[in-house]
């Protein structure tokens, strides 16, 4: 005896796929949550990326970028204004004295 086959609408598709592309979320993990196949959800992604474009998956990691990305960029930042700063006081110090 076989399970009838669910069907999901395509409103809960496509709000699964976006959890998926603009949280950066694993595809299991949120099938999991879910309680649907992963291969059902990756097919969706999958679908939804070649219909959409590469584009879309490309802004939607800019938009999304990671914490730790922002927390080195900070740092990045911080430490070009010191080595700035360094430079200065280098030069500065560097000077003959008259």
């Amino acid at each position: 005896m076989s399970t009838p086959r669910r069907r999901y609408t395509q409103e809960f598709k496509d709000q699964l796929v976006q959890e998926v592309i603009e949280f950066s979320k694993p595809i299991a993990e949120v099938a999991r949550e879910y309680g649907i196949a992963a291969q059902s959800l990756g097919n969706w992604v999958k679908k939804y990326r070649e219909t959409h474009g590469d584009a879309g998956g490309e802004e939607a990691t800019n938009r999304g970028a990671t914490a730790r990305e922002q927390a080195l960029e900070r740092e990045v930042q911080e430490l070009k204004a010191e080595l700035s700063f360094v430079k200065k006081a280098a030069a500065y110090f560097a000077r003959d004295p008259q």
